[in-house]
C-alpha cells in the first residue's frame, strides 16, 4: 500500500514502488520517465498565464479569480470555465471562503471523484485549513452544490454537514489538549464518514 504522500512526492513514491516490482520480473523494464511527464494541467500553463486577462474578460470573472484557478488547475481551467459559462452562479465565491469559487466544489465531484463533503473541504480544496472558520460556513452550500451531482436527498446532505461539523469540533477540541496523546484521542473520537478498515 502507498499512502500518506503529497502531490509533490507521489512521483517518487510511484517510481520506488514500480522499481521494486520490476526487480522481480524476468524481462527488462524500461527506465522510468515520470520526471519528464508533465503533471495534469501543466501543459500550456505559461501561455494561459499570459492570457489570463483575456480569460477573465471572456468569462466575466475577475482576473484574480482566473489567477487562482490557473494556479490550482492549470490548463484544466477551461473545464471549470465551461461549468461557469453553463451556470454563471458557479462563479460566485463560497461563504467565508472567498478565495474559492462554487465551481470548485462542483468540479471536485464531476472531475476529481469527490464523494463526501469532507473530501471537498479538506482534500480537493484547502478550505478546511485556509478559511478562518475551517469551512463551517461553506459546508451547507458545498453540500447543496454536491447534492445534484451525487443524487443526495436532504437527509444525506444533513448527514454530510453534521459529520463535517463534528470533525471540525473534534479538531478544535484537540488543539486545546495538554499533550499529543490526548489530542489524538480527541481528534480520532469523531468517526470517519466511511470507516477505514
Amino acid at each position: 500500500m502507498v499512502a500518506g504522500g503529497k502531490y509533490t512526492t507521489y512521483r517518487v513514491m510511484a517510481k520506488d514502488a514500480v522499481d521494486e516490482a520490476a526487480r522481480g520480473l524476468d524481462e527488462k523494464v524500461p527506465d522510468c520517465v515520470t520526471q519528464r511527464v508533465p503533471l495534469i494541467g501543466a501543459d500550456g500553463y505559461p501561455a494561459l498565464w499570459n492570457s489570463r486577462h483575456g480569460l477573465a474578460e471572456r468569462s466575466g470573472l475577475h482576473v484574480a479569480r482566473i489567477e487562482h484557478l490557473l494556479n490550482r488547475y492549470g490548463s484544466l481551467v477551461h473545464e471549470l470555465l465551461a461549468l461557469v459559462a453553463a451556470d454563471p452562479s458557479l462563479g460566485a465565491p463560497l461563504p467565508s471562503s472567498d478565495d474559492y469559487l462554487r465551481v470548485e466544489a462542483v468540479y471536485a465531484v464531476t472531475h476529481e471523484g469527490a464523494r463526501h463533503l469532507e473530501d471537498v473541504l479538506a482534500r480537493r480544496t484547502r478550505i478546511s485549513i485556509e478559511s478562518w472558520d475551517r469551512g463551517v460556513d461553506a459546508a451547507r452550500t458545498v453540500a447543496e452544490l454536491m447534492a445534484p451531482q451525487l443524487g443526495w436527498d436532504q437527509a444525506h446532505q444533513d448527514r454530510e454537514v453534521n459529520h463535517y461539523l463534528k470533525r471540525v469540533a473534534a479538531e478544535r477540541e484537540a488543539q486545546q489538549q495538554p499533550d499529543d496523546q490526548t489530542a489524538d484521542a480527541v481528534r480520532l473520537g469523531a468517526p470517519d464518514i466511511i470507516p477505514v478498515r
